[in-house]
């Protein structure tokens, strides 16, 4: 207790130095944490984003870029499925449901999907929870369009509104002459559901019927009406999601779909393909974390180099406590109770200013990159990443702790001129 009373009034006499010291071991600790955080999320976010479904069906291309372009809609597919070959594969015994996916036209930088009524009841995340509207409900007509959260938000949508498709992802060319009636938005579910409208397979065709080309065919061009009086039947799908009736089917249908003739295709299972992505931007993980434990160290070296720095003007204090009958040990602990303190002090501020950081950052961070962030008190790795901070400036502090054991009471008293 006495130690403790010397170190504190000590550091209060150098009170500047020890904030600013705590404050950058503290960012540091945040740092470190953040980064943890943002990775942990990011991981459960992603594997959240889809369950319940068994296979992801699409042209032959890459396992992960499937799953990117089907499920979190990044990047394009590179050939779409025939009707035929989808109808082939959804009458196969193995198949309990399909639902059919057909991507390529955005509104405002938000993707517009084609699909089925049954997207809304077999498309599941976090763990089996499905989609519920907010307002309104699922298409019913030719042109209604069903909104994600975040489009009906950031875009001030409402039931009834009108909505223009433009054609492609970054066209400038609308499909004005058919637009679309908001029917239904949906809440908010954390996954880039909410960053997508949708309409019906028939709503696609029936929007580009008239198209070819990427434009509208001279003299070809149909009203809203004349389209309905039309076959709308799908002539392609860009992808599809699909459940089994047995999960011993999985394989077996998944290896059909591979080896399925009449066109090259590929089925990937959501959580290997996962797995995969993983793998490819687990580098990027390992120098993030390594970049903000180099930012830790820094942080406890200029600790250090700070205690070093103060033994100097210490020189007095030391040869009095040494005068007074402290022990060279007792000089020791004194310096090892100062860099405890400090780092205790440092991590309890870095926690504080994580989880304000999360509760101020989080809506923004998934609105914008569908990240949730969840906000839960320290996991066992948190506490052994403090406690690893703790013992690392305890360890830091033992060298100028072992200069100030060497210092004399002779050097101590004595002036320098």
């Amino acid at each position: 207790m006495i130690l403790f009373r010397l170190a504190w009034g000590s550091m209060w006499s150098r009170r500047i130095t020890i904030i600013l010291t705590i404050i950058a071991i503290a960012l540091s600790a945040t740092l470190y944490l953040g980064v943890d955080k943002v990775r942990s999320g990011a991981r459960a976010s992603f594997a959240d984003t889809i369950s319940e479904t068994d296979l992801i069906m699409g042209a032959r291309s890459g396992s992960v870029q499937l799953l990117l372009y089907s499920v979190f809609r990044i990047g394009n597919a590179t050939n779409n499925v025939s009707w035929q070959t989808y109808q082939d594969i959804a009458a196969r015994p193995e198949v309990d449901w399909i639902v059919p996916l057909s991507l390529g036209d955005s509104h405002r930088g938000y993707r517009v999907l084609g699909t089925t009524q049954g997207y809304f009841d077999r498309y599941a995340f976090r763990g089996g929870q499905h989609l519920t509207f907010a307002e309104g409900d699922r298409f019913a007509d030719l042109f209604d369009v069903v909104l994600g959260a975040d489009v009906a938000h950031s875009l001030g949508y409402s039931v009834g509104d009108e909505v223009v498709v433009a054609h492609g992802l970054a066209s400038f060319t609308a499909h004005d002459n058919k637009p679309f009636t908001v029917s239904g938005i949906l809440q908010k579910s954390g996954t880039p559901v909410d960053r997508t409208l949708f309409v019906s397979l028939e709503a696609i065709e029936a929007i580009h019927v008239d198209w070819q080309g990427g434009a509208i065919v001279p003299g070809t061009e149909l009203s809203g009406e004349e389209v309905r009086e039309l076959d709308l039947t799908p002539t392609q799908v860009t992808a599809a999601m699909i459940g089994v009736s047995s999960p011993l089917d999985i394989f077996n249908l998944q290896r059909a779909i591979n080896d399925y003739e009449q066109e090259p295709l590929l089925a990937v299972i959501p959580g290997v393909a996962l797995a995969e992505l993983w793998e490819i931007v687990g580098v990027a993980e390992t120098a993030l974390t390594a970049v903000s434990a180099m930012v830790i160290a820094t942080a406890l070296i200029g600790m250090a180099a700070m205690i070093f720095s103060s033994l100097n003007e210490r020189r007095r204090e030391m040869a009095i406590l040494r005068a007074v009958g402290a022990t060279p040990l007792t000089i020791v602990g004194l310096m090892l109770i100062e860099a405890l303190i400090v780092c205790a002090l440092a991590v309890l501020l870095g926690v504080a200013l994580l989880y304000a950081g999360l509760l101020v950052l989080r809506p923004w961070v998934d609105a914008q990159y569908g990240i949730y962030l969840a906000v839960t008190a320290p996991g066992p790795s948190e506490l052994w990443i403090l406690l690893a901070i703790v013992g690392a400036g305890a360890i830091v502090s033992l060298f100028p702790a072992l200069r100030a054991y060497r210092m004399s009471l002779a050097d101590g008293m004595t002036i320098r001129f």
